[in-house]
């Protein structure tokens, strides 16, 4: 980390956690005044269905260095980080989860570990705290960026992370409403660097990531930011015909050899369901990447704001 204290923007999305924010703050005023020169923490409400943005609103009142954003309705997390982003004024952000699972106490770990050869840094938790399926469900879109981002760094990921500002300029211009923001990341550099860090249970609230918006992540990351499905059924297309020549020529030898053929509804019944299957797979695949093409005519946007509160960055002195 640069001596000087560069300016530092804790950027936090918002969604159904009134419980735990204002605690959040507390946490963090002393480690921000303790690391940075100036520095403000960007709260994102991403269409809550609670008192969320009432307790953002009453916090920016009270800490000039609290700034608040709210969306129209419910994007994405990671949608509701881009809008962040774009709005950060710090030389530096941070991101991390609203419900105190990430430890504000660590970032300092963060902070030191940006050094000159370095443009974004992953805290990666020691021990996970999540379930078995939200556990199972991370590995699977941590394979998904795999194709984008090297498996060494896909498999150090963490929502808390911190990099240079400077990188949004490589998707300033990103309209699609399908976002990853470690994958926009890759666009604007390839010097990652993933730490240890502690990673506490959660103990107010429950976690509104559930395993299946992760699989649904993941599967929007391998259309949207790859081509490896289409090579998977290319790959896949090929193998069953390599198949279908060997069961031809296996049929042929067979009647020449044996004076016989293969009688009988199942095998032939089996080999149709197989292929018919591999078929399906295929297009389905295929409308998978239609319906972003479909999505990216209609110009929908990634993300609407309705309102902000807050002023500009805050100082430790």
């Amino acid at each position: 980390m640069d001596r000087a204290r560069p300016s530092v923007t804790v950027l936090v999305p918002v969604y159904n956690s009134e419980g735990s924010l204002r605690l959040l703050v507390e946490r963090l005023e002393p480690v921000l005044k303790r690391l940075a020169g100036a520095f403000e923490l960007l709260l994102v409400n991403d269409g809550s269905r609670d008192g969320s943005w009432g307790v953002v609103r009453e916090l920016a009142r009270a800490k000039p260095w609290v700034r608040g954003i709210t969306m129209m309705r419910n994007y994405g997390q990671h949608n509701a980080l881009l809008c962040g982003i774009r709005a950060a004024r710090g030389e530096l952000i941070v991101t991390m989860d609203d419900d105190l699972q990430h430890p504000p106490e660590e970032l300092e770990k963060l902070l030191l570990a940006l050094d000159a050869d370095t443009d974004v840094v992953y805290g990666t938790p020691a021990k996970e705290r999540h379930g078995l399926l939200r556990d199972l469900a991370s590995r699977v879109t941590k394979l998904a960026l795999e194709k984008s981002m090297g498996a060494e760094t896909a498999s150090k990921v963490s929502a808390f992370r911190v990099f240079r500002a400077e990188l949004r300029r490589a998707f300033e211009n990103y309209q699609s409403q399908f976002v990853s923001i470690d994958v926009l990341l890759t666009w604007g550099t390839t010097r990652f660097k993933a730490i240890d860090v502690r990673h506490d249970p959660r103990t107010i609230g429950v976690s509104n990531y559930t395993f299946k918006k992760l699989l649904t992540h993941a599967m929007n990351m391998m259309t949207g930011f790859s081509t490896l499905p289409l090579q998977l059924a290319s790959w896949m297309g090929f193998a069953f015909t390599v198949l279908g020549l060997a069961l031809v020529v296996f049929l042929v030898v067979r009647y020449f050899v044996e004076g016989s053929d293969v009688k009988g509804f199942t095998f032939l019944a089996s080999l149709i369901a197989i292929f018919s299957g591999a078929q399906l797979f295929a297009l389905g695949i295929l409308g998978e990447y239609l319906a972003r093409m479909h999505f990216r005519m209609m110009d929908r946007p990634t993300y609407t704001v309705r309102d902000e509160i807050g002023g500009g960055l805050g100082s430790k002195s």
